[in-house]
């Protein structure tokens, strides 16, 4: 963050100079949802509820993985990081949200702006290559159930975690200091309800080809490698499956697989449709629907998807429960 914010102080002094008729862009101005007072009063109300369930339910996950000894395999140790992301994902724009759900004039400041980008896109990539760890690690638990501690170690997931943060924040930081390279002047409008690069971009009032570009290249690159890794995981894994002889070991094995590919189908379906449409079929106003969707909905959803229709995990929180009952009495 210090090397971003030192980019942004240099650049943003370089055209900070007056520049003709031009005027300077200090901060920007958020359209928002919707100008209708009353509604963003109900917005409020429901944005506030979705994201107190989602750190809930994020934050209940990572604590009952963490305190139960029987979760403490690979497959458990990312579903806890995938349920930090996810929490990180949607407090990177949701407060700030809910403040401007009761403010007349939604402003966001030059500096937190970039930062709000920086931080979407780093949870945006690590959640994606989160992913497709974990469908290697569903991969591995099906085809190679007696090899599953020896093929993945704990180091060996320390690693993958670490490296995804790493690099997510690499590409974060990257394409934040491509977009504020950019000339803003005279429009500060955004329109969106949070600092995107897409909608940002289509405020600069310099050339903007070669970042459009980079947005193409390295969204559609991370998309497609990480979802090449989860196609190649599931093929395997459907093979197997295929190879089970009793149907409810196929109705078992399916199901261990169910809430991580209605994960992958939401989030990844979400991102294509917001990053890799093709520009003149692009809709800002349809991407603030979608975005909706994939900040505040898909981090509340995942640990429901995964708690509901995980029995070791709903046995784990009884098990807690019962503890804590018999504490209390």
């Amino acid at each position: 963050m210090c090397a971003l914010k030192g980019f942004l102080e240099e650049n943003f002094y370089t055209y900070s100079v007056a520049k003709g008729n031009h005027s300077t862009v200090y901060e920007f101005i958020l359209l928002g949802l919707t100008d209708n007072a009353e509604l963003q009063v109900t917005l409020f109300g429901i944005f506030l509820v979705v994201y107190l369930a989602s750190f809930m339910g994020n934050f209940g996950l990572i604590m009952l993985i963490q305190i139960s000894p029987q979760l403490h395999t690979p497959m458990y140790f990312f579903l806890s990081r995938l349920a930090f992301v996810d929490f990180s994902f949607t407090s990177s724009v949701a407060p700030n949200t809910l403040v401007n759900f009761l403010c007349e004039v939604k402003s966001i400041t030059f500096y937190a702006c970039a930062i709000q980008i920086c931080c979407f896109i780093t949870f945006v990539v690590c959640e994606l290559y989160l992913l497709s760890i974990m469908a290697y690690d569903q991969y591995v638990a099906i085809c190679n159930p007696l090899l599953y501690i020896i093929l993945i170690p704990r180091k060996l997931c320390i690693k993958l975690i670490a490296s995804t943060y790493v690099y997510g924040f690499t590409v974060g930081l990257v394409q934040t200091v491509a977009t504020f390279y950019l000339s803003f002047c005279d429009s500060n409008v955004i329109n969106h309800f949070y600092c995107d690069d897409v909608p940002l971009v289509a405020l600069a009032c310099s050339d903007t080809h070669v970042k459009e570009l980079m947005l193409l290249i390295i969204a559609g690159f991370n998309t497609l490698c990480s979802l090449v890794i989860v196609l190649i995981s599931y093929g395997f894994i459907f093979f197997a499956i295929l190879r089970i002889h009793s149907a409810e070991g196929r109705q078992k094995a399916f199901s261990t697989c169910v809430s991580h590919l209605t994960s992958i189908t939401i989030f990844y379906g979400t991102i294509i449709f917001m990053y890799l449409q093709p520009k003149s079929s692009h809709s800002l106003n349809m991407d603030k629907v979608a975005s909706v969707f994939n900040v505040v909905v898909i981090p509340t959803l995942n640990p429901l998807i995964y708690s509901l229709r995980n029995q070791e995990v709903k046995n784990a929180l009884k098990r807690i429960i019962e503890k804590l009952c018999l504490a209390v009495q």
